[in-house]
């Protein structure tokens, strides 16, 4: 739990305080909770005055439980913060369809595991998958499946930029704070 609340706390660092960007089409954001899923969570106050703790908990319930992300982390703790980073940033379901896109691909034409339906939901088959990808590859099966995964991330990104001219005003910010490799 020290570990999830660190965790956390960086990638609220990450999405800074109050942000109201004219090019943001999610509007009005606190700590990188938008204000559509802050009244969501019954705050009705002014998204500058949403507390943190707060912020915290919509994290960790919506961000990391629910999509099993913490199940991942039972197996990969670095691919679980990955998944957390890009689910926050584009959306939980595109999170789930980067990882199983990536298994699917490094699965050895299906001679390691069954290839995963692509559907965003981390259940027990992507989980499975996962588990025997890690196991076969190790270490560096972690490190490549975190290029994968940062990859598909960027790709995205140059798409959501490509169909939105104003979300180009984002590109920059995300490269540099969302893709690592």
């Amino acid at each position: 739990m020290r570990r999830l609340t660190q965790i956390i706390d960086d990638l609220i660092e990450r999405e800074g305080a109050y942000v109201d960007h004219a090019d943001d089409k999610g509007g009005p954001t606190m700590y990188g909770i938008t204000e559509k899923v802050a009244r969501l969570h019954k705050f009705d106050g002014p998204m500058s005055h949403m507390p943190k703790t707060l912020a915290v908990a919509i994290y960790k319930d919506q961000y990391w439980t629910a999509p099993n992300f913490d199940r991942v982390a039972m197996l990969s703790q670095k691919v679980a913060e990955e998944l957390l980073d890009t689910g926050v940033n584009m959306g939980i379901a595109w999170a789930g369809k980067f990882l199983q896109r990536s298994l699917n691909a490094l699965n050895s034409q299906g001679t390691h595991y069954s290839d995963l339906v692509v559907d965003g939901v981390i259940g027990n088959g992507t989980l499975g998958a996962l588990k025997d990808y890690l196991d076969r590859r190790q270490h560096e099966g972690e490190r490549v499946l975190l290029k994968a995964l940062n990859c598909l991330q960027g790709a995205r990104y140059i798409e959501i930029a490509e169909a939105r001219e104003r979300n180009e005003s984002f590109v920059f910010g995300w490269f540099s704070h969302r893709v690592g490799l």
